[in-house]
This record gives C-alpha cells, sequence and structure tokens, in this order.
C-alpha cells in the first residue's frame, strides 16, 4: 500500500515538471507578439509604445525583458502571456533633477561632474551610483586622498524627481611614502628615485605635488628609467614588475619597482651597409654617433639612425629606410652594430589624423612631423616627431600609431593626444645682496590659444630695482622651423652703493632662432634701448654736490682742516668743499648723465650636449656673443663676449663643473665708450667680490667706496663640484658645493679729461697725467686705478631647488685682490677691489 502511494505521488511531481518545463519553454521560445497584444502596465513618463517596441521587437519576451532593463529607465520589468495577451508590467525609475557634491574642496565640482555618468535630467540607476563612487574615489587616490570616502544619497522631490547628493569625505592627503626598488646593482635605489617624477612624502609636501601617487606619471617613470640603463650599457635591462599598494596603516602608497639589470656592454664592432647605388658610404659613416669601445648608448643609435635617414632623404631616396642590428657577444660584453641602409617598401602616408587636441590646434602638431600626407612613410622620422611633441609640455601624453590604408601602399597614421594646462601666474619674492629684497608677479602661457605661442608678462618691485618686461615668441615663424619673438621691458637699477649713480633702460628686442643641427643654434637679435642716467644729489646721498652745491652746505677751510689739507694751484682759491667724503659721482658718470639712445645689431651662436638643460650633469655647453652698437642712436661700439661649461658625473650624483668665460669691447668712428658700456662685473666673475667689486676705479674724487667706472676686457674661469648632503632626502633639492673662482677686469677706455669751466685749462692735470687725489680745488682729469692682476677665490655653496624656486648662498674667501693706493691726504686706502664673502641669492613662488 505504501509503495502504491508513493508511486502514485512520483508520477505527480514528474507530471507536474514537465507541465511547468513546457510552460517555461513555451514562454521563452514565444515569438514576438503584436503591439495590439501587448497590455502595458506601471509607465508614467516612458511612452506606452515604446515600450511596445521593444516586445514586438524582440526574438522572444525574455530578451525583450533583458533589453528593457538595459536601457536604464526601469528599476523592475515583469512581463507574462495571459491568453492572446502580452502584459509588461514596469516600474519606473526615478527621474535625476541634480547631481551635487558636497564636501569637495581639493577637487573642482567641474572635474567630478565630468567623471560620473550618473547625469541630470537621467533616470536613476543604483548600479550606475555605486560606479560613480568609485570613479570619484579614484580621482581622489590620483590627487593623494586615498582615505577619502563618498556616501551617496537621495533626496526626494515632488512628481518623481529626485537629487542624487555624493557627500565626500576628502581625508588628509595620501601620497607615495616609499618607492622601493628590487634588483638593482649597478645603480642605487636614490639614483632611481632621482630619475623619476613621482617622489616620496617629506617635510615639504604642502608644497608640491609629485608625491601624489598618479598611474600614468609612474609609466612615464619606468620609461625614464629604462632609457637611463640602455643610455648606460645595459642593453638586456627590463623592470620586471611594478607594484603599487596602498598602505591605510601608514596612510601612503608604497611603490616597489623590480628589475632586471643584466650586463654592462661596451660598443664591439661598427659597421655601415648601404645598398643604396650612388650613396658614398664614406659620408654616412660620418653621422654615426656609436664608435668602438664607448658603453652602449641607445640614445645614440637612435640619433645616428635620424642623422643617417635625413641625410639620405637629402640625396633623394624617399623610401630609404635605415634600421639597426645588435650582436651581442656575453663573453666580452660587446655589442656589434650595423645600420643596414636599403630601400624601404614604397609605402605612402594617405591621412595623418590628430585626435584628442581638445585646446591644441591640429597645426601646432602637425609641424612638429618632418613628413606630411603624401609623402613616403618613415618609421624613424614618425619616432622624432613622437619625442618632440613629448617635449613641447602641451601634453600629458602622446602616442603614434598607424593602421592599414585604403590599399597596400597606404598607412593611416594616428596622432592621440591629451592637452594640459599649459599656463602659470606665479608671485615671487625673493631677496640677494646685490637688489636686496625683490618680488615680482608673473602670468605666463606656453600654448596661448593653443597656438603654441609662449607670452609673458611680469612685474617686480624691490628695494634697488623696479621693472616690467613682456615677451612674445612665435616658435614657427613664417611657418619654418624658426623662432621668432619681441621682448620690451623697462628697468630701473639703483646703483649708488657701487657706482653713484641710478639708471633706467626703456627699449625692447626682435630675436629669430634657427636651429642648425640638434646641438648647434644661431640667433639673430636686433636691441633698441634708451638709458636715462642721473646722480643723485641729496642730503641723504649727495653724490653730486662737488658740482652743483647743496643748499646750506658748509665748505671747509683747507688751512685749518687737516682732512682736506691741500695746496691750490696758482691763481685758485685754497678752500676746497668737503664734498668727496661723503661719496662723489665720477667726472665720467656725470659726463654721462642723461639719455641715451642705442640700436644694437647682435648674433648668438650657442652649441650644446648636455643631458638635461635645467640640472646636467654630462655634456657640454658653448655660447659666443658678437654685437654692434651704431645702427642709429648715440653709442658706437662692438662688443663680444662668450662662456663654455663642461659638466662631467665625477661619481654618482657628484658633479665637477669647468667654466671660462670673456668678453673685450671696444669704441669705433673716433668715439670713446660711454662709462656705462664697459663691463661691471663682481661675483658674476670672481665669488667673493661684491656688485662692481673688480676693475678699473676712478680715485680723482677720493671717494674710498664707489666710482667703479668698468673695463674694456675681462676674463676668467670656475671649478666646482657639486655633491648630495648625506643623510638628507635626494627630492629636498639641496646640494653642496666647493669651488675656486679666478679672474680679472682691465683696461677702461673712456673719457678721462673734462674742461669744467669751459676756460681752456684742466685742473689737476700735470705732465704725468692727472695729479693726486685733490691736489686742486678740484680735478678737471680722471685718475683711474687700472690693474690687471689676477683675482681669486675658493668657496663653499648650498644650493636649494626649492618647490618654489632656487636658491643658491655662497661664501667666499678671496685669495687675492687689488688692495688699491694710500690717499696721500687722508692715510685713507682708495681704488682698491671691494669684497663680499656672503652672497645669497633666490625666490620663491606660492
Amino acid at each position: 500500500m505504501k509503495t502504491t502511494t508513493v508511486t502514485s505521488r512520483r508520477r505527480s511531481a514528474l507530471n507536474a515538471s514537465v507541465v511547468g518545463a513546457a510552460l517555461v519553454a513555451l514562454l521563452s521560445t514565444a515569438g514576438p507578439a503584436t503591439a495590439q497584444q501587448v497590455v502595458v502596465q506601471g509607465n508614467q513618463r516612458v511612452d506606452s509604445a515604446t515600450i511596445q517596441s521593444y516586445v514586438t521587437g524582440a526574438g522572444s519576451l525574455e530578451e525583450a525583458r533583458r533589453n528593457l532593463l538595459q536601457t536604464g529607465m526601469f528599476s523592475d520589468v515583469r512581463i507574462a502571456r495571459r491568453g492572446s495577451q502580452v502584459v509588461v508590467s514596469v516600474s519606473e525609475n526615478r527621474v535625476i533633477n541634480r547631481v551635487v557634491f558636497e564636501g569637495n574642496r581639493k577637487v573642482e565640482r567641474a572635474t567630478l561632474e565630468a567623471e560620473v555618468q550618473t547625469k541630470a535630467r537621467g533616470a536613476y540607476n543604483q548600479a550606475t551610483v555605486d560606479a560613480d563612487v568609485q570613479r570619484i574615489l579614484d580621482i581622489y587616490r590620483r590627487t593623494g586622498r586615498g582615505n577619502a570616502t563618498v556616501t551617496p544619497r537621495v533626496v526626494d522631490l515632488p512628481n518623481g524627481r529626485i537629487d542624487v547628493v555624493y557627500t565626500i569625505n576628502e581625508g588628509d592627503k595620501t601620497g607615495v611614502k616609499e618607492i622601493n626598488f628590487v634588483g638593482n646593482r649597478a645603480f642605487s635605489s636614490s639614483k632611481l628615485r632621482d630619475l623619476m617624477t613621482t617622489t616620496e612624502m617629506n617635510l615639504l609636501s604642502f608644497l608640491k605635488n609629485s608625491d601624489v601617487y598618479d598611474p600614468d606619471r609612474l609609466a612615464a617613470d619606468q620609461e625614464l628609467i629604462r632609457r637611463y640603463y640602455l643610455k648606460n650599457g645595459y642593453a638586456d635591462f627590463r623592470i620586471v614588475s611594478t607594484d603599487a599598494q596602498f598602505d591605510a596603516a601608514r596612510g601612503g602608497w608604497i611603490i616597489t619597482i623590480t628589475v632586471d639589470e643584466g650586463e654592462q656592454y661596451r660598443v664591439g664592432d661598427v659597421q655601415l651597409d648601404s645598398r643604396l647605388p650612388d650613396v658614398d658610404p664614406d659620408n654616412l659613416r660620418r653621422k654615426i654617433r656609436t664608435q668602438p669601445g664607448q658603453v652602449y648608448n641607445a640614445e645614440a643609435v637612435e640619433r645616428s639612425l635620424q642623422d643617417v635617414t635625413t641625410e639620405v632623404a637629402r640625396r633623394g631616396y624617399a623610401f630609404a629606410q635605415v634600421r639597426p642590428t645588435g650582436q651581442r657577444d656575453p663573453t666580452s660584453r660587446t655589442v656589434n652594430i650595423g645600420y643596414v641602409v636599403e630601400e624601404g617598401p614604397r609605402v605612402y602616408i594617405e591621412r595623418i589624423n590628430v585626435r584628442g587636441n581638445t585646446r591644441t590646434r591640429d597645426y601646432v602638431i602637425r609641424r612638429e612631423l618632418d613628413l606630411g600626407e603624401g609623402d613616403a612613410y618613415n618609421k624613424v622620422l614618425l619616432d622624432r616627431a613622437e619625442r618632440r611633441l613629448n617635449n613641447l609640455g602641451y601634453f600629458k601624453r602622446v602616442r603614434i600609431t598607424n593602421e592599414p590604408g585604403t590599399a597596400p601602399d597606404r598607412v593611416v597614421v594616428n596622432i592621440d593626444v591629451e592637452d594640459q594646462p599649459t599656463g602659470a601666474f606665479s608671485i615671487a619674492g625673493g631677496y640677494s645682496t646685490a637688489d636686496g629684497l625683490i618680488g615680482e608677479v608673473s602670468v605666463s602661457e606656453s600654448n596661448f590659444l593653443g597656438r603654441g605661442h609662449f607670452v609673458r608678462i611680469a612685474g617686480n618691485l624691490g628695494q634697488k630695482t623696479q621693472g616690467i618686461d613682456f615677451s612674445f615668441t612665435e616658435p614657427y615663424f613664417l611657418g619654418y622651423r624658426m623662432a621668432a619673438g619681441i621682448d620690451l621691458f623697462s628697468k630701473f637699477s639703483d646703483q649708488t652703493q657701487y657706482s653713484r649713480y641710478e639708471s633706467r633702460v626703456t627699449g625692447g628686442q626682435l630675436r629669430l632662432g634657427l636651429p642648425i643641427t640638434e646641438e648647434i643654434g644661431v640667433t639673430f637679435r636686433y636691441s633698441l634701448y634708451q638709458t636715462e642716467l642721473k646722480i643723485p644729489n641729496s642730503l641723504k646721498q649727495p653724490y653730486n654736490d662737488c658740482s652743483v652745491p647743496l643748499p646750506g652746505y658748509t665748505a671747509i677751510n683747507p688751512a685749518t682742516d687737516p682732512l682736506t689739507r691741500a695746496t691750490g694751484a696758482p691763481g685758485e682759491t685754497a678752500l676746497y668743499p668737503n664734498c668727496a667724503y661723503d661719496g662723489e659721482a665720477s667726472l665720467a658718470l656725470k659726463e654721462a648723465a642723461g639719455d641715451t639712445l642705442t640700436s644694437l645689431v647682435g648674433v648668438t651662436l650657442a652649441y650644446s650636449t648636455l643631458d638635461n638643460g635645467k640640472n646636467p650633469k654630462n655634456g657640454f655647453y658653448a655660447e659666443i656673443k658678437p654685437d654692434v652698437a651704431g645702427l642709429g642712436g648715440d653709442s658706437r661700439f662692438l662688443r663680444v663676449t662668450g662662456e663654455a661649461r663642461y659638466y662631467y658625473e665625477l661619481w654618482e650624483d657628484i658633479v665637477g663643473i669647468a667654466r671660462v668665460q670673456g668678453g673685450h669691447i671696444m669704441g669705433f668712428g673716433g668715439n670713446d665708450l660711454r662709462v656705462v658700456d664697459h663691463f661691471f662685473l663682481g661675483p658674476s666673475l670672481v665669488r667673493g667680490f661684491a656688485t662692481a667689486g673688480i676693475g678699473p676705479r676712478d680715485i680723482s674724487s677720493g671717494d674710498p667706496n664707489g666710482n667703479a667706472v668698468g673695463g674694456t676686457t675681462y676674463f676668467g674661469g670656475t671649478l666646482e663640484v657639486q655633491f648630495p648632503i648625506f643623510g638628507l632626502p635626494r627630492d629636498l633639492g639641496l646640494k653642496g658645493a666647493v669651488f675656486a673662482d679666478a679672474g680679472t677686469l682691465f683696461d677702461y677706455k673712456g673719457k678721462t679729461i673734462f674742461d669744467l669751466n669751459a676756460d681752456g685749462r684742466i685742473s689737476g692735470l700735470g705732465p704725468n697725467g692727472c695729479s693726486a687725489v685733490r691736489a686742486t680745488v678740484f680735478p678737471e682729469c680722471l685718475n683711474i686705478r687700472d690693474s690687471s692682476m689676477i683675482r681669486s677665490s675658493v668657496g663653499a655653496s648650498l644650493l636649494w631647488n626649492s618647490p618654489l624656486g632656487p636658491i643658491r648662498f655662497d661664501y667666499a674667501f678671496a685669495l687675492t685682490k687689488d688692495e688699491g693706493v694710500i690717499d696721500p691726504a687722508t692715510g685713507v686706502k682708495i681704488g682698491g677691489d671691494r669684497t663680499q664673502a656672503f652672497r645669497f641669492s633666490g625666490g620663491t613662488r606660492f
């Protein structure tokens, strides 16, 4: 009996299962219904016909249900057959009135709105809101706020509308706590960290954002490390892995980069195989930068490829390609390098697409390419264009790829870029021993209006200097790779501490720069400026009272005052005013007072192989600047200046620097040089000396402190070693230095005789030139102390490349200097060099 009952129950369950499965199969496989058969329930804003179209157009009712849910307009959809009708019951998502962000202070609202997918006037979707929370958190992690939290909530409004509110707790800054390297042997971890733009958090974190974890920046840093190893001979180098973990306990990111260095290789044999007719291989070999015995340098190989490619293209082989070959010999640790020059496939560029540039104009990007649409495709030239675009600083990311064109011999080149901010507003303040306290406000834009123009306007105000300047540069003048620009300026300078005068220089400059090669460039300049020179004459600055007595000034009888005792020349009064002891400008300065217009044309020829323009460690830089003044205006002179600097990394991060400099100026057309056209030098030539502290001085007036009159010839040299300070993080930017300077300035060529009284008699002029100090009422000639002796000094420096600007402290001790002569009237030394042991200069940006 029990067996019969169980069997009956099993059959009933089986029958029910079969019927249920048949119903499900019928519902799933039922064909599409017509619009008259579809009944829509629960919809308020979405039109019924719209919903019916999803049902009638679907292959099955289940597919229709999924499609309706995927529209994001409904939170729930149910579809059922009831006889000949299909009933669709929907629950609509609420409509978003607005999206609100609360608590965001470090990230702008526009940035958040662009990232989230929940939008005003759209349908509310909880999954989208949850995804937006993660997007917002990712933004905050990229800006160094890894502990940020985001809480979404909904505010109900009438008519089924809602506000979506994201409440943000930004938390404290969570930057990069540590950057660790694993597997590095040739270079220390600190050296590799120094190569990166990503830095670790330290005491200056509140002033910088380079310690913020940014995956894109970290990827760029890995490329910098890779190129550094390849540049230094590690041809097998590779980055095994990069791991970035957020440590909540420490409140920051821990980055671990694992590398495989391999062995260092040197260049073995270098061969060039030219398979092009009528091309002399010897001419091409001169373009190769890799030589046997050198440490293997991938950058030198790249430049060799570029130079050889350019040379063969210039000779008419547009489709020629240069490809490198390399054979490593692990035993001898050498790489045999070959350059194969051959006719490449005849592939043309069909089209160049520029994508992603929201601000920069297309032509600004295209002009960095040495080829265009219709030209022969050349991979080497495209690689060079990619490097140029990256070096512009306009873009966060640049990537050049290609894809097949409409024909086998056609290719499409795609240039994908991402614009980044290029403008800067800065307020700077600083102090220097030459100019005192100084402040500057400047606005600059390196990609003005997306046209690639550089524009800068700045104004400064200080204790001894004030001025304003404007600069504009067009890097591609007339569509050619020529940088044309204009500079306008007006600068006031108070030189009374050194030479007893004030000046204002107002004018402008036109310039045109031409790159000759990657290392050599030439710039043509034309300058027109007016110099207004004044001699202050007040009770506070009585530097012209010997010529223009001040009211209430009392003369002193030399017969009763031993400090001014002198014998007057026959027929002259013996009364000599005490005007020189409180400072008196040289007659050369008084003669130059007033306005002078200078029209000057010049050339700058520069050569550079520096590895880094801002912080070089290896390489050579030299420039020479000849100038001619006399194309109109009041000044007539020829001037040439030059300098050369050599950098060499003695040990890791210890850099030796050798520098030489020199210059000469001369008048022409029978004109004496004006005193202000001479060179005035001090710490820029030999540290340990004051501004205008070196060179010829006028000792006629008896002023023991001022009256440098400048020289026409100078030369000098410097040896310096810069080194990191042990125990301090590298990214603090602090370095030490020791140095030795030597140089001289001599040969005054200005006017020396002045007939102040216009009587044909020159007071103080004797058979041997201008007589001793104050031998007459007031001399009408200059007694110039002019010594060509070598001045020298040694010292130490502290350099700080702070986030707010470069600051330098120099302390120097003068080893040799011109001691001057004794004034017979006072027993005081005059005409000697002026020393200044401590020198400080720097600025800040905030």
